[in-house]
């Protein structure tokens, strides 16, 4: 076997070093885009609304031909979003509470 390629767990296809390599560097690229993020935002949200905005936001950056330049904008813009719908919740529900 060429030694710039492998075989994929248990399938008899190769995949070349550079393909793994390349793929790993966004993998890595992405979750330190998350801790950046997590530092930033903080108190924003409860943490499972937050790690939703994040799921949402990779889950679309790989949809892209430039996942790693695309999830933080994408991530941000869920966070707001997410954020608003919170406090909106929240101003709802408060308001309910006085009413009954």
């Amino acid at each position: 076997m060429n030694t710039n390629q492998r075989t994929v767990s248990g399938s008899a296809r190769i995949v070349p070093d550079l393909w793994i390599a390349s793929s790993e560097k966004l993998i890595v690229g992405i979750e330190q885009a998350k801790r950046e993020l997590a530092a930033e935002h903080q108190f924003a949200l409860p943490e499972r609304l937050f790690r939703v905005a994040l799921s949402e936001a990779e889950a679309l950056a790989w949809e892209t031909e430039y996942p790693q330049l695309v999830f933080p904008s994408l991530a941000e813009e869920k966070i707001e979003a997410i954020s608003a719908w919170y406090e909106h919740g929240g101003f709802l529900r408060s308001n309910y509470a006085m009413a009954v």
